[in-house]
């Protein structure tokens, strides 16, 4: 490809040239922009697909031109299909220094790199880059062909990780155009077709029920096929298969590998590595049981959650009275890993259950300290509440006391606080709690 072309492509994307749509903003692009300051890392945006990775980057690329001047950022995303060169390391080069020349940035630009999985050597110029502090480097990789462990390997120890998640119910709230937070009605309606259909952006903006449907089934598909099945050439795609719908279908429930043998016959070894390759492309994500003893933590059961609630009823699922608990409880876990994500790194999440069987469903450490002991329940008043739950939270508050750690049960729609055992409960419906970032 000539000089003029790939400017003439490059400008097309840039905000010193045409510009690109950037859809509706996300909070994660905000915080993103505050990261770069004064910092020598490189930024990697990994993640489920189709929860919005592009849109993301190209907001950045917006706020950051506004900010220092558009020049000074160059966005590449490399799955164009105007790119007719191959591409490889000499490519990426050819294209920084033609941006380098003719749109001659006065500053330390920020390059963004997106889908930067399809350039063979890319992460020889990154590094390069990055040890010169030439640039600011902000990419994105697909979880089909480079996984985020694979990029910090690559990049060894140089980067700084957010996983995208599909939209939060705030932003959903957003996509939805309602602000009216005083309609609780029509808020817990739409609390309702979150948990439903989930978050994922084309899901969202779309109106069809069936065609939501439709979408998401194209989703879990090619995430399973194509980014688990084929990347790792697996033969058996009956297993996989297998355990992907019962992954979606058993949402805040507890899975072993002896169990998984013992109960549907799959050997320990093909379910262990069919649950990490699942993992690694984020069909789902999981707890260890909290213990001060890391080897008891990696011993324990694993409590899992799909990515996104939406799989649950595409894949034919009904939302029941008997279960719309545990798709709460999936909800409030993927809210605290993308807090984890977006807001604060240092959060660790666990499930805890004692040899009582007393069970908590979210234990949530920040360094040293116990901060939260969370349960959740659907329940519209006091006396709907499993009495199970309020004495596992005392239990735990008991066991974990000189942390003093909050106890929370997050409740469809009854909100209180009760003092029992001289120790403060506070309840908070859902929708409050989504909305508390």
């Amino acid at each position: 490809m000539n000089e003029n072309k790939i400017l003439e492509l490059l400008s097309s994307w840039n905000f010193w040239g045409s510009g690109i749509n950037i859809g509706i903003e996300r909070n994660i692009s905000n915080k993103i922009v505050e990261y770069i300051e004064g910092i020598n890392k490189i930024i990697v945006l990994y993640g489920i697909r189709r929860s919005g990775k592009s849109y993301i980057l190209r907001q950045i690329a917006k706020k950051l031109s506004d900010k220092y001047g558009k020049n000074n950022i160059l966005y590449v995303n490399f799955e164009e299909s105007g790119f007719v060169e191959k591409l490889n390391l000499e490519f990426l080069n050819k294209i920084y220094y033609i941006y380098k020349d003719y749109v001659k940035p006065n500053i330390k630009p920020v390059i963004i790199l997106d889908e930067v999985q399809e350039i063979e050597g890319w992460e020889r110029f990154v590094r390069s880059l990055n040890e010169k502090n030439e640039a600011i480097i902000i990419l994105s990789g697909s979880s089909a062909k480079l996984l985020s462990k694979e990029i910090s390997t690559i990049l060894s120890g140089r980067t700084i990780n957010f996983e995208i998640f599909s939209l939060s119910f705030q932003e959903f709230l957003v996509f939805k155009n309602f602000n009216n937070l005083l309609n609780l009605n029509k808020l817990k309606e739409l609390l309702r077709e979150y948990i439903n259909f989930g978050g994922f952006p084309e899901v969202v903006l779309e109106n069809n029920k069936e065609k939501r449907s439709e979408i998401l089934i194209n989703y879990y598909n090619t995430i399973v096929i194509k980014d688990v099945a084929l990347r790792y050439k697996l033969k058996n795609i009956e297993n996989l298969n297998f355990l992907s719908k019962f992954i979606i279908s058993n949402v805040g429930n507890y899975i072993t590998y002896n169990s998984l043998e013992k109960k549907y016959g799959i050997p320990v070894k093909t379910a262990q590595r069919y649950l990490e390759y699942l993992n690694d492309v984020r069909l789902y994500l999981y707890l260890n049981n909290f213990s001060f003893k890391l080897k008891e933590i990696n011993k324990s059961p694993k409590k899992i959650y799909t990515i996104d609630t939406g799989f649950y009823t595409s894949l034919g699922y009904k939302v029941l009275p008997d279960n719309i608990g545990k798709l709460m409880e999936n909800i409030v876990a993927i809210e605290l890993f993308r807090r984890k994500s977006y807001y604060n790194k240092n959060l660790e999440i666990y499930y805890f259950k004692d040899y009582q069987q007393h069970e908590i469903d979210f234990l949530i450490k920040e360094g040293n300290n116990i901060k939260q002991l969370i349960q959740v329940s659907y329940i519209n008043n006091y006396d709907e509440i499993d009495k199970r739950e309020i004495r596992s939270l005392l239990k735990g508050y008991n066991l974990f006391k000189e942390y003093n750690p909050e106890l929370l049960i997050i409740t469809w729609d009854y909100e209180d606080t009760k003092v029992i055992d001289n120790v403060n409960i506070k309840f908070v419906p859902l929708y409050k709690w989504l909305l508390s970032v």
